[in-house]
């Protein structure tokens, strides 16, 4: 029996590890329920503060984070990750709209949809497929009760009443989207784009005969923003803001320097399953899964599957453990398939570095930088090509 082995990447813990490993285990299974899939959570030997943080300073910080993006609907979901009010708070800078004397206004119309609407199963299960279902009204009344949507409202004319459908319910979404990853939830719609769209559709569709697209008025700053790129402040607290982003770096220093600890561990999860087996490894589990196959000759392992790995950079730099640039894979190594992302700008290929050695595949999550990073098991393409693969 097939056994297929996943190593994940940088700063991945057992709850995020579990997620992702169910969604890989019913791909698979889907098209091979004879293949088993086994776990290698080798982050119990990632970083971690050994002295209750006493290295942090206690002070407020500043993280910029910059990025420039082609795709002005990928932009827009970018802004609405960070901001899940911010498409309503552009349509809150239109002119105010002047009062009707003689019967109902647009906004009272408009809040009365939102505000009454109740999924019809359709949309219900798609809510269920995406994995939002539970916080769906709960992001519908955060979202209701801004006052960016406050404000939005007043904005509202008759002849533009459907152009507000859209907006809302992205705002409702990637509010949603907000609150499983504060409940530190990792349902499907976060890294999957066609389902995040699909739900958008669904609850558009709900709230009136609106047009899915956006009005003109309302594109151009994100056309604008993808051409000139766009800057996004994060403040906190500097101990909240290092426990947030310190597993990411820590592992990747941990492991250039300590990392016999973890491919040792890769090794053993290896050897105790059954033959043949496969490899599918993420980010910094991808480089630790070469250097380990550079140096152990493992012939139960038929496949190496690197997703959105950096061991071909590495390579190029003369940074990869195992091997210096300029020296050869060896004969020994496994078949090699290297699945990567325009998108993602951690994703590098292997063709052209070791020729012939590594076959190359593209796939497009169509979602900004950084998520696009953890967006390949939702998409198809990336089934595509292993599934095709395993023995």
């Amino acid at each position: 029996m097939t056994t297929v082995i996943f190593v994940h990447g940088t700063g991945i813990r057992e709850r995020e590890y579990n997620e992702t490993f169910q969604i890989i285990e019913q791909k698979i299974h889907a098209q091979r329920p004879d293949i088993k899939v086994s776990p290698c959570l080798w982050g119990v030997l990632g970083a971690k503060f050994n002295d209750n943080r006493a290295s942090v300073p206690l002070e407020d910080a500043t993280l910029a984070l910059s990025q420039r993006e082609e795709d002005a609907e990928i932009v827009l979901w970018g802004q609405l990750y960070r901001d899940p009010l911010y498409e309503l708070r552009l349509l809150s800078l239109k002119p105010i709209e002047s009062g009707n004397p003689f019967g109902e206004e647009p906004g009272d119309v408009l809040q009365s949809r939102v505000a009454s609407l109740t999924p019809g199963s359709q949309l219900q299960a798609k809510l269920q497929e995406a994995g939002i279902a539970e916080v769906f009204e709960p992001a519908r009344e955060a979202v209701i009760h801004s006052e960016p949507y406050q404000r939005a409202l007043l904005t509202v004319s008759e002849s533009d009443l459907s152009e507000y459908y859209a907006p809302i319910a992205r705002a409702v979404v990637a509010q949603a989207m907000f609150i499983s990853e504060q409940q530190e939830k990792f349902p499907p719609i976060l890294t999957d784009a066609q389902l995040r769209d699909k739900v958008v559709e669904l609850l558009t569709l709900a709230l009136g005969e609106a047009e899915l697209g956006l009005g003109g008025w309302l594109l151009k700053p994100f056309v604008e923003l993808a051409q000139h790129g766009g800057t996004n402040y994060v403040r906190g607290n500097r101990l909240e803001l290092t426990d947030k982003i310190s597993p990411m770096p820590g592992d990747i220093l941990l492991y250039q320097t300590r990392g016999e600890k973890i491919r040792a561990f890769i090794q053993q999860q290896i050897e105790q399953a059954e033959p043949p087996v496969v490899l599918i490894a993420h980010s910094l589990g991808g480089i630790a899964c070469v250097d380990l196959l550079v140096q152990q000759q493992l012939s139960q392992v038929e496949l190496l599957v690197t997703v959105g790995s950096q061991a071909p950079f590495l390579y190029e730099i003369n940074a990869l453990y195992s091997l210096e640039y300029g020296q050869l894979l060896p004969e020994h190594f496994p078949e090699w398939l290297n699945i990567y992302d325009l998108r993602d700008f951690l994703s590098y290929v292997g063709n052209r570095i070791f020729p012939d050695r590594v076959q190359d595949v593209v796939v497009d999550s169509k979602q900004p930088f950084p998520r696009s990073h953890g967006a390949y098991w939702t998409n198809a393409k990336t089934w595509e090509a292993i599934i095709s693969r395993l023995p």
